[in-house]
Parts: C-alpha cells; structure tokens; sequence
C-alpha cells in the first residue's frame, strides 16, 4: 500500500518554524493500529488522517502515543494540503472529527480555524505542577489541559521542566502562560504523556487560553506567540462558543509511504 504523505510546518511562513505536522490523504479509512504506527514512525507531534465524504473530510489525529481529540496546527496543515495540493480552488474546509465539525477558511496565505472554546475553571495547584515547572504559578486552571498563568513573559522562559513530574497530572497537557512584552499573551506547552515533552505551536490550547486572557483584558481579538524554539505566532478571536485562529503554512516534504 502507497500513501501520500505531506509535512507542513503550520503557523509560519518560514521553514524550519512553526509547528511541523504530517498528512496523510487517504481514499478510505485504514486500521487504527497502522495510522498509530505511521504516527509512531514520523515521530512528529501529530500526523493527521483524513478521508474526503462528500464534501466534506474526516479527520483524526494521532501523537506519537495515542489518538487526541483535537489539534490546531495538523487540521491547520490538513486544510493547507487540501487547498494547495488537492483543490486548489476551495476556500473553506470542513472536517468531521470527534469534537464536531470544525472549519477552515483560507485567505491569501492566512488560514483561518474555528475551533470549540474550552474555558477552564480555576482550580488548586497540585504538587506535581509546582515540581514539573519549578515555580509556583500565579494562578491554576483546568479543562482538558491545565492553565498555569505566571506574572511575565521572562517567568515562562526562565521554567525548570520536570517531564516525570509533569506526567503524574491526571489533565492531557499544560499550558502555561503570561502576559507578551510586544504581544497580548505568550505560552508554552507540555504533554510528556503523550510524548511531546515540549509541543512547537498548539492551536488547540487557544481554545482556553483565549477565553482566559478575554476576561483579563476585556478584549475579543489577540495576538499570540508561542515560546518554543521553533516559535509560532497566532492571530485570535473569542467568539463565545468558538475560538477563532489564524495562522499561515509552508510545505516542507512531500512524498509517499510503503506499507
């Protein structure tokens, strides 16, 4: 069996930044197992698997070790291939995936996904955070992940990262977060059992750090940076029920699979 497989570098229009994720078009679905093992193998982040349904696409997402329920840069990624590579005159994507349906508009260079708000409610520090980190935080959140909110910028740079610790939590990730020098908010995110000690760009987290940061600056539209090496800058709107976030997508790698 042959099949396609891209991998786009997702929110940024430079090689080599961003968050890279892998695609792979599939004319029909195949085993869980295989799509976990070809995850496994790219040993990126996320691969993403869709299959076009009339017209629209279902999607799945899998880590290196195990399938999630939502990610931003892959379906970002997904929607680049789809309109560079496959349809080259569709400007709107949908895709059905286990969180709903979810769309993706492109504009120029910019796509733009609306993508479910998942607000956290504030909740004590477990022990384990506070050892992952190094640093006490300001204050606790939870939803699927955990949002650590800190001080400052420096205070996200300046963690001192214990992945054991940080794999106790009983949340997904942690996200964690502060105020941008030169933009409205940075933030870093960790999901060590899943095994992304450190993840480049994370769309999905967006969805409670977008929520979070409206009721702080009483605002509705965002500029983000993420503070990973590779880095990523995204452009957000709170929607209320939805999140909506922009970002751009480079090609890197194109080729096929033999399975």
């Amino acid at each position: 069996m042959r099949i396609p497989i891209y991998q786009i570098d997702a929110f940024t229009n430079e090689l080599f930044k961003g968050n890279p994720a892998a695609v792979c078009p599939l004319n029909e679905w195949i085993k869980e197992d295989l799509m976990q093992k070809i995850a496994e193998e790219n040993n990126l982040s996320e691969t993403a698997f869709f299959v076009k349904k009339d017209d629209e696409y279902e999607i799945r997402w899998f880590t290196p070790k195990g399938e999630i329920d939502l990610c931003g840069h892959a379906t970002l990624a997904s929607a680049y291939v789809i309109c560079t590579y496959l349809d080259k005159n569709l400007k709107n994507v949908k895709f059905n995936t286990k969180s709903g349906l979810l769309e993706v508009s492109k504009d120029g260079g910019l796509f733009t996904l609306s993508f479910p708000s998942r607000e956290g409610e504030k909740c004590d520090t477990p022990e384990e955070l506070i050892k992952g980190l190094g640093k006490v935080p300001k204050e606790v959140y939870k939803s699927r992940d955990y949002l650590v909110v800190f001080d400052t910028e420096q205070d996200i740079l300046d963690l001192e990262l214990n992945m054991d610790e940080l794999k106790k939590l009983d949340g997904f990730g942690v996200i964690v977060t502060a105020k941008g020098n030169e933009v409205d908010f940075v933030s870093r995110f960790f999901a060590p059992k899943a095994g992304i000690d450190e993840d480049p760009v994370t769309g999905s987290a967006h969805c409670t750090l977008v929520p979070y940061w409206k009721n702080i600056l009483n605002k509705n539209e965002f500029t983000a940076l993420q503070l990973s090496e590779r880095g990523g800058k995204l452009y957000c709107t709170d929607l209320g029920e939805t999140v909506k976030m922009s970002g751009e997508a480079v090609s890197y790698l194109e080729g096929y699979i033999n399975v």
